[in-house]
């Protein structure tokens, strides 16, 4: 259906993991994960245009490390915006803009982040009227996170991540993030990970059951304590430094501390808003971090904005 909607923009978050279980490797390659994820307040920004017909799709990339992000068919978003066109039978004719605050490459899923956005924008911008279900299966088909940036909130995720189901879970958790200027590859993370447990007899994932319950009550003492990745030992192997980072942030009072995701964004959580800032000011001062980032969650998934 023609829209006179000439340009569309969405706002989606980071995401983290409160724990993330690898298992082993599948037939497809992936391996099997049990994960809870929960979407914090670092935002990026992804704008849809229409182009003249014919134009087919360009990118534009602003913002933090906007020079490390591929601005051609190997973005998820140019991918997203692909997969949309063919869903509502129209050319993909339309320009993509991105503002980064989210980390690239660092393991809170920015380009995933980048990817729902897409999908959400060009859906309006083309009305292809996509039921949610629909959107979640073209979302999974791009990248095992981007369902869960269209869902937000806190969830678990299985199989590779892109099932998602919402967790039980109150309160607000407020968080704060050593950054680095260098990016860590996820499939190097988990090939190292692969390496570490050679020998070794690798189970299926499961959730700590004592994540969920202190979810459930919404204690951010026994979340803290909860936190676990099983990929940290590979990305603490393949960039040691990240070790001290965790450590400063419990020698300065962190409730929990673990890397996010497959590194190497260290993520700290904190009591509250004067904690945040004291946490800020210790990891800013080691010198071992290029950047320091606050925010709170959860917060909703991708959501288009009025601008």
């Amino acid at each position: 259906m023609p829209s006179s909607t000439t340009s569309v923009t969405a706002v989606v978050p980071a995401k983290i993991n409160l724990a993330l279980s690898v298992g082993p490797v599948r037939v497809d390659g992936f391996h099997e994960l049990a994960t809870v994820y929960q979407a914090v307040g670092l935002y990026d920004e992804v704008t849809v245009t229409r182009r003249n017909p014919g134009s087919g799709i360009s990118m534009t990339v602003a913002g933090v490390e906007a020079d490390a992000v591929p601005c051609d068919e190997t973005n998820l978003a140019w991918q997203a915006a692909r997969v949309v066109a063919a869903e509502a039978d129209t050319d993909p004719d339309v320009h993509i803009h991105i503002v980064k605050r989210i980390p690239v490459a660092g393991g809170m899923a920015g380009g995933s982040a980048d990817a729902a956005g897409a999908l959400l924008a060009c859906d309006i911008l083309w009305r292809a009227s996509l039921h949610r279900e629909r959107m979640l299966e073209l979302a999974a088909e791009l990248g095992s996170d981007v369902p869960f940036l269209l869902h937000g909130g806190t969830a678990v995720g299985t199989s590779r991540g892109e099932c998602i189901t919402s967790a039980m879970a109150r309160g607000a958790y407020h968080w704060v993030f050593a950054l680095s200027d260098r990016g860590l590859s996820t499939p190097r993370v988990y090939a190292e990970c692969d390496r570490l447990r050679t020998g070794a007899k690798v189970v299926e994932p499961v959730i700590p059951a004592g994540l969920m319950e202190a979810l459930l009550v919404g204690d951010p003492k026994r979340v803290g304590a909860e936190l676990a990745n099983d990929l940290q030992p590979a990305a603490i192997s393949i960039r040691p430094e990240l070790d001290m980072v965790l450590e400063i942030g419990r020698d300065a009072g962190a409730l929990g501390a673990v890397v996010s995701g497959s590194g190497p964004t260290c993520a700290f959580l904190v009591a509250d808003d004067e904690a945040a800032l004291d946490l800020a000011v210790s990891l800013s001062a080691s010198g071992l971090c290029s950047g320091v980032a606050r925010a709170e969650g959860p917060v909703a998934g991708a959501r288009l904005t009025d601008s």
